[in-house]
């Protein structure tokens, strides 16, 4: 059962806007597209559109072992904790490396979303955007890849199951790579809906199938556009997000898929992460009293991560459209 938490007073309450100094010191090889600037921008985005001072802002606490271990074993915490090096770069794979700062910001970024969900909970924040690094939806149960340590929106979504005693939580990921390890995670999880659209074939090189009621992987070819994100979306994220009317959303919110991006071959603009997150925030309203806890993930063309990702939490901020 949920606790008395969830069921907060309705109407419109502040969205949340959570990130740590930290998340801007981790650092990969030099010139790597994963860099400190993609969450400056969209800070500096929302500056400009007057925007960032209608957010309540949070420092991201440092999540536990508690925390984490709620998805990844505790020999894999301390294996990372042990890798973290005292200076220079620790290779943990030919994508994912560590600095001295890393294992701090990986700390933080998943305790953002802890943060938010209990906000949202108490109904602190009617939504919650978390502009973290690293990103973590790459992270399995035991295994750092894809630039990521930690799997920060499985952590949130754990703890909102587990410490809120949530029944449902669905996942949406539109990232353009596939988010195995949250489907790693939570794959045989039937109180978790996780709707996924990547590009494929693209790294991680994977294209599981669907399970009917808890997985909804639509891999979309190089060169879709719009129209195809859009209909994936329409035709199987949303009926099967109303057959199972999730308590809280969770969003591993990656604008890579934009038609900028130097990491693939999407087309999509700046008004399908708009449309996307109108189409997640109504789903939130009709099934769970407007919750959602939404996390960035890819994004590395700077201009378009800027734009895409402040139109992501604008529209976080309007909610649904009348």
């Amino acid at each position: 059962m949920e606790t008395a938490a969830a069921e907060a007073p309705a109407g419109r309450r502040p969205v949340a806007f959570i990130a740590h100094p930290a998340c801007r010191l981790h650092q990969m090889v030099p010139g790597h597209s994963e860099q400190p600037a993609r969450v400056a921008v969209i800070a500096e985005e929302l500056r400009a559109r007057g925007l960032y001072d209608l957010l309540e802002h949070y420092e991201a606490p440092r999540a536990t072992d508690e925390h984490l271990a709620r998805v990844h074993p505790a020999a894999y915490i301390d294996h990372i904790r042990a890798r973290a090096p005292a200076a220079g770069l620790e290779i943990l794979d030919p994508d994912t490396a560590m600095c001295p700062e890393t294992h701090e910001a990986a700390r933080r970024a998943a305790g953002a979303n802890v943060l938010a969900v209990d906000l949202v909970m108490a109904g602190r924040a009617q939504r919650a955007f978390c502009n973290v690094r690293p990103p973590g939806h790459h992270a399995e149960r035991s295994r750092a890849m894809g630039f990521c340590l930690f799997n920060n929106v499985a952590i949130g979504a754990a703890h909102a199951l587990e410490h809120h005693r949530l029944e449902r939580v669905a996942i949406l990921d539109f990232d353009v790579h596939l988010g195995n390890g949250t489907e790693d995670i939570f794959r045989d999880d039937d109180r978790v809906l996780l709707c996924s659209l990547f590009q494929h074939p693209l790294y991680p090189d994977l294209n599981p199938p669907s399970v009917p009621g808890r997985i909804v992987n639509c891999p979309l070819p190089a060169d879709s556009g719009s129209a195809e994100f859009r209909a994936v979306v329409t035709e199987h994220w949303l009926p099967a997000l109303e057959a199972f009317a999730p308590r809280m959303i969770f969003v591993s919110a990656g604008f890579d898929a934009h038609a900028f991006d130097p990491l693939a071959q999407l087309r999509l603009a700046t008004d399908d992460y708009a449309w996307i997150t109108d189409a997640a925030c109504g789903v939130a309203d009709r099934h769970a009293n407007g919750r959602m806890v939404s996390t960035l993930e890819g994004g590395y063309d700077l201009k378009a991560l800027a734009a895409s990702g402040a139109t992501h939490v604008e529209r976080l901020m309007a909610g649904t459209p009348a």
